[in-house]
């Protein structure tokens, strides 16, 4: 499987080291295959000769208004592809989302959902031929050299940053939860689940006094510690347009390199109503790719 993400690479404009989607190793696709519910009833593989050529997978999960997302995502090598395979895939991953809805009882809010690359020129041909629409899209943006970051402008009086200790935790939760309140397409976010995978060397907070104002969490990455990501940059919407977001990315971003990374990822909705795309851009990131997502009702 890690073989066909490598054999569609050149073809599909795959960025290698991109936080959103990029090339996989044999054993995170493992990790992430085991992480699947039923794995041999929602993935499934596509042989030539012996060798694996594709693959396709389901997964499914409940948004913030209720909607029930049922994603299928599929791989086939350039070579196979303009045979109908590809289209056989699509017909398996839908067939069998359509069983699991009736099985879950979720018809009511259920959705298709599909992702491709703006890169992807064969996928989003196959999806919006198969009648799936674009609903949103994910741009991801690169800092080249952390050595480069500008000089942070001062904060309001009485508003500092520091690091986010375990006492923390519910105050930093609810103010990202909070800032995707009025947000579509975004995946309910308990708490148990962000202390589960809670890794705070690099996150840091906003405060007046005791009060929280705003949060940066950021880590490295698992595999390639000279990459950062900025995986959160949430500020409440009474203290915006103070400086404080700007404030906290640098400062998170500083925390990055002193752990070692020496580049930086993040990813943002092109939609995204309060001009972070700006701010990203302000301090030095720049575009990489565009991550399509599609939607298909069930019937």
């Amino acid at each position: 499987m890690a073989a066909v993400r490598q054999g569609c690479a050149e073809r599909d404009g795959i960025d290698a080291r991109s936080v959103v989607e990029g090339l996989p190793t044999a054993a995170e696709i493992a990790e992430a295959s085991a992480k699947l519910k039923e794995p041999s009833r929602n993935q499934i593989l596509v042989v030539h000769d012996g060798s694996v050529v594709g693959y396709a997978t389901i997964r499914w999960w409940q948004e913030r208004d209720d909607t029930w997302v049922y994603l299928h995502r599929g791989y086939l090598l350039p070579e196979h592809r303009g045979q109908g395979i590809g289209s056989a895939m699509l017909s398996w991953a839908e067939e069998r989302i359509r069983r699991l809805v009736e099985h879950h009882g979720t018809a009511r809010t259920a959705v298709i959902g599909a992702n491709a690359m703006a890169s992807e020129q064969d996928a989003t041909a196959l999806l919006l031929a198969a009648g799936y629409r674009r609903v949103f899209s994910l741009v991801e943006l690169e800092l080249g050299d952390l050595r480069q970051l500008p000089e942070p402008a001062e904060l309001p009086d009485g508003i500092r940053t520091g690091p986010i200790e375990t006492g923390h935790y519910r105050a930093a939760w609810k103010t990202v939860v909070d800032s995707y309140a009025d947000a579509g397409f975004t995946q309910k976010w308990p708490f148990q689940d962000f202390v589960d995978t809670a890794d705070p060397a690099c996150w840091r907070a906003a405060w007046n006094g005791q009060d929280m104002l705003g949060v940066a969490l950021c880590s490295l990455r698992r595999h390639d510690r000279t990459v950062g990501e900025v995986e959160e940059l949430s500020v409440r919407t009474d203290q915006r347009r103070l400086g404080i977001g700007r404030a906290l990315l640098l400062d998170g971003l500083r925390s990055l390199r002193g752990q070692g990374a020496t580049t930086a990822r993040l990813y943002t909705g092109t939609a995204n109503p309060h001009r972070s795309y700006d701010l990203y851009e302000s301090v030095g990131f720049r575009r990489r790719n565009e991550y399509v997502r599609y939607r298909k009702p069930l019937a």
